[in-house]
């Protein structure tokens, strides 16, 4: 079942000056996930974002019509999804949907990512979104929690 978003986005390429959103956006939810340990001070997230993320990894925003950025989605250029976040107010109600559809024309290949077994919702949004497991790992990460690799290839294509 597709949700439309309550909100006009824009889905666009990221710009310098919008990374330190992207780093907020990541540091709220880390903040307000209880099993998700702090590895990384809030300013080093932001900086990390505004440095690493903007130079290497294709970035894309979702920007309301006041301006706002209320998630991203950052691949590398083998299609691999390295972050992909919303802003608090914008989870569950069509965002991620509609970002992932566009990550996906972007990638029509196919795409992977990780995410930690302990976020369940994350992994019912990609298993409705045709994403299958690929393997776990019992903490092979700094985080040091466990976590699955999930990879979706569009109708047709060959693994």
């Amino acid at each position: 079942m597709r949700i439309e978003p309550e909100e006009t986005y824009e889905i666009r390429n990221a710009n310098r000056v919008d990374m330190a959103r992207c780093g907020e956006i990541l540091n709220d939810w880390i903040d307000e996930t209880p099993w998700m340990p702090r590895v990384h001070s809030h300013e080093d997230v932001v900086r990390y974002h505004r440095e690493f993320v903007y130079e290497n990894r294709d970035v894309l925003v979702a920007e309301t019509d006041d301006n706002e950025i209320h998630g991203f989605a950052a691949t590398s250029t083998d299609a691999f999804v390295t972050g992909f976040y919303l802003a608090t107010k914008a989870r569950n109600k069509g965002l991620g949907q509609l970002m992932l559809e566009r990550i996906k024309e972007e990638n029509p290949a196919g795409l992977s990512l990780w995410t930690f077994v302990a976020n369940s919702g994350a992994q019912n949004f990609y298993k409705r979104d045709g994403f299958k497991e690929v393997r776990r790992t019992d903490g092979d990460n700094e985080e040091n929690l466990p976590d699955i690799l999930f990879a979706w290839k569009p109708d047709g294509a060959t693994a």
